[in-house]
């Protein structure tokens, strides 16, 4: 157990900043509390004893306001920063140095047996809010924007933003291997934004064309098809 600890705890340091003692961190750290009690109720959870694994798991809840069903499957130097509202479902599977941040759901879609919730490769960053759902594939280096709901797999080293998620970048130019920057929330693309510029534009070119051919809108609209 004790590996397991100063792991958690070297996690920590990485990506928290205001983490500023190895006791504060023991002490004051919800997500800390809620990995090290799953791990427990893990073991438990896969020895069979079912019952204790899922009231350890509810008293974690109860504690950190973190639910993690016992029988999902988490690596290593996961990390759960503030972590109020975090949700992760029983068949969820969780890669090596992963990220999640507070209000983040990872669930099912429906009653179906199996396998039924996400599976997060290495180094994923969810921001605040986010909710990924169903049996999908979130590959690694992938980073998933605060409040987006993600619904289809999502490849390596892609972004993902919005409602339903969309992909808006892979493998683009500005990939930082490094946990620190892993999510910059005020640098995430906006694909309404981007939608919308690109009517203003198309708008801004056949108001170009109406000028230069110099005829008026009800020529134009009798030239087109169906007119």
């Amino acid at each position: 157990m004790f590996p397991v600890l100063r792991e958690q705890i070297e996690a920590v340091f990485k990506h928290d900043p205001a983490a500023r003692s190895t006791l504060e961190i023991l002490v004051c750290y919800p997500g800390v509390h809620a990995i090290l009690l799953h791990r427990l109720a893990h073991r438990l959870h896969n020895a069979g004893l079912r019952l204790i694994a899922r009231f350890i798991s509810n008293f974690s809840r109860w504690l950190t306001g973190i639910e993690i069903h016992p029988g999902a499957q988490i690596g290593k130097r996961f990390f759960i920063d503030h972590g109020m509202g975090v949700v992760i479902g029983e068949t969820s599977v969780i890669g090596d140095d992963v990220l999640l941040y507070q209000g983040v759901t990872l669930g099912g879609t429906g009653h179906e047996q199996g396998k039924r919730h996400p599976t997060l490769g290495n180094h994923v960053a969810v921001g605040s809010g986010a909710t990924i759902l169903g049996n999908i594939r979130i590959g690694d280096w992938v980073k998933v924007g605060a409040g987006s709901v993600v619904v289809r797999p999502a490849p390596d080293q892609s972004t993902v933003v919005g409602v339903p998620g969309r992909i808006v970048a892979v493998k683009g130019s500005k990939i930082v291997h490094d946990e620190w920057e892993m999510l910059e929330h005020g640098e995430l693309p906006d694909p309404v934004e981007q939608a919308l510029n690109s009517l203003r534009e198309r708008i801004a070119h056949l108001e170009r064309e109406l000028e230069t051919k110099n005829n008026k809108p009800e020529d134009i609209i009798r030239s087109m098809p169906g007119g």
